[in-house]
């Protein structure tokens, strides 16, 4: 891998480093990566937010050719990320980076020793920790259907017989049960309330897991809607929808409600909450000790619904500080005007 050039990633669009050669076998939705067949002359964008799953599965259908330093190159950087074990009193949620920014989660139930696996890309990874931590792995909580994130179902189904797959969409692979708004969900002795947030996708699901009558503050786990001090781009959806997904849903979660989003993504949305509004301590603050943690491969993950509204421009919309900002005296068209805004954002190396 000596000499090889790093592929960049912008969010989910990989640009593949000069001279790469890979054998696609997943398609886009009206045609295939045939011209990535052949080596690379400057580098080919590839936007798998919009692959279909193969029968191989999301990721492991893009295969480098012979010589291809590319997923070798990825899996480095999914090492350098830690994982980290989060204790709650009644569950234990384990992050597994993966790819380069996505997380997996496995959560478990310690009373019963069950878990469920949040958006299992890596298959193979989430079987070798269900063996370390000496588990029952009965349930995939699909957040939606983009390969990163659904990839690597109908792999990890073959793996371990007699998984229960949830998702709010037909498009997820493996799929054994559709869920919808509100649908309830037992891991357990945990309860997981399921939330149609749509808007990166038409089916997307977050899944708000508590235990019954605990005092432990419950998680939720938001897939490509809310991350840390953002929110998912509009690939299916509109502002209003956004609006209602965070600030009418997630928003109104209990304030102590730890937030697992699906991606790191931390220091970049922070600097653009701090365009957003220079003079946020709350920002500024959380930037910095992102930078820390990020600096030693620890993720930055999880923050709470409380703290997102102090520091996330995306749930700040009906801020007069964001509202001016954006030009707009209303939260949607503000959560409009700052999405395309930060769609096209440069972001600086400060």
């Amino acid at each position: 891998m000596s000499g090889a050039s790093l592929p960049k990633c912008h969010g989910i669009t990989w640009t593949l480093p000069k001279g790469s050669h890979l054998t696609p076998t997943a398609t886009q939705r009206s045609q295939t990566f045939s011209e990535l067949a052949f080596p690379s002359s400057k580098g080919d964008t590839v936007d798998c937010s919009r692959l279909l799953p193969h029968s191989a599965g999301g990721w492991e259908s893009l295969n480098p050719a012979p010589g291809s330093a590319f997923l070798g190159i990825v899996n480095q950087h999914t090492d350098y990320r830690k994982y980290q074990i989060i204790q709650h009193s009644t569950m234990k949620v384990v992050l597994l980076p993966a790819l380069t920014d996505n997380y997996m989660y496995l959560i478990i139930d310690e009373d019963t020793n069950e878990a469920a696996i949040v958006d299992p890309v890596q298959p193979q990874k989430v079987m070798e920790t269900v063996k370390k931590n000496g588990v029952k792995l009965t349930t995939v909580l699909t957040t939606h259907h983009h390969w990163d994130h659904a990839g690597g179902n109908e792999k990890l189904v073959k793996m371990e017989g007699g998984l229960k797959v949830y998702g709010g969409d037909d498009r997820v692979g493996a799929l054994t049960q559709k869920v919808s708004h509100l649908t309830m969900i037992q891991v357990g002795s945990l309860s997981v309330k399921c939330l149609s947030t749509p808007c990166h996708t038409s089916g997307h699901i977050c899944y708000f897991v508590s235990k019954p009558n605990s005092s432990e503050p419950p998680a939720v786990f938001t897939g490509d809607t809310l991350f840390v001090a953002g929110c998912g781009k509009f690939y299916e959806g509109t502002a209003d929808e956004m609006y209602k997904a965070l600030l009418e849903i997630l928003g109104r979660l209990p304030p102590e409600t730890k937030v697992y989003c699906g991606h790191e993504y931390t220091i970049n949305n922070l600097k653009f909450a701090r365009h957003v509004e220079p003079n946020n301590v709350a920002i500024q603050e959380k930037l910095a000790w992102a930078k820390t943690k990020c600096s030693i491969g620890e993720p930055a993950v999880p923050s709470t619904i409380a703290e997102e509204f102090t520091y996330n421009p995306f749930m700040r919309v009906r801020e007069k500080t964001v509202q001016q900002h954006a030009g707009e005296t209303d939260p949607v068209t503000t959560m409009r005007a700052i999405r395309k805004e930060k769609d096209n954002f440069k972001v600086p190396k400060d």
